[in-house]
């Protein structure tokens, strides 16, 4: 599916497909394993409204059946999700003029929204943005409504739905190869991982994206002189 949008070209909806695939499924098993934790459905639902942070809401899971404070539940949050200070750099020319939508845009940016983002032509406007990153959203809130439903009324194991995101990621990187002239991006990322859990196992993956941000300013210096 190439990833292009144009006024006559595809919808943000058909965009959002390959999304979908993936955050229905991943968001039934995090409101399905919200509900068995204990958690009432209505708070798993609410909880991909207003915090919609992916892993970030799989972790929060044991640290709200042990009783850990908010305050511990944030931070752990904020650790998780500071990835996205990287991505959110990069989109600063693409934010809307509006309020509102500018919020919203930099609140609902995950991984697979970003990497949509980054392969949509410069004629796209801002309000389109705004529309895939809503819709992307949709999807996941639909999967945990639909995995907090299930959660409440049956007792049964989801293993190996997990492999979904898995094959998302696989989906967007090759997206990502197609929309670029240079492979030189996706070799970086593909190098910085393994000398990131040499050097730092525990923070492998913020580590290999400092080392990829560092790497791109370097070769961007070395390209354009500056």
């Amino acid at each position: 599916m190439s990833v292009s949008l144009t006024t006559a070209g595809p919808s943000p909806l058909l965009l959002s497909v390959p999304v979908a695939v993936g955050y229905v499924p991943l968001g039934a098993v995090f409101g399905f394993l919200f509900v068995q934790a204990g958690g009432p459905w209505w708070l798993a639902i609410a909880s991909s409204i207003w915090v919609y942070a992916g892993a970030s809401q799989f972790m929060m899971i044991p640290m709200l059946t042990a009783g850990l404070p908010i305050g511990s539940i944030a931070l752990a949050t904020l650790v998780v999700n500071l990835r996205h200070v990287f991505y959110g750099l990069s989109l600063l020319h693409l934010v809307p003029k509006n309020g509102l939508a500018k919020f919203y845009l930099i609140f609902g940016l995950t991984d697979e929204t970003y990497s949509l983002l980054t392969t949509l032509p410069p004629e796209t406007t801002p309000m389109q943005r705004v529309w895939l990153t809503l819709i992307n959203q949709m999807w996941w809130v639909s999967g945990t409504a639909l995995g907090a439903v299930l959660g409440s009324q049956v007792q049964t194991q989801l293993a190996g739905l997990d492999f979904a995101l898995v094959a998302l990621f696989a989906v967007l990187v090759v997206e990502q190869w197609r929309a670029r002239s240079s492979a030189k991006p996706l070799w970086v990322a593909l190098l910085s991982y393994p000398v990131a859990w040499l050097i730092w196992p525990a923070h492998a993956l913020l580590a290999a994206i400092g080392m990829s941000v560092v790497a791109a300013i370097w070769l961007d210096w070395i390209t354009h002189g500056r």
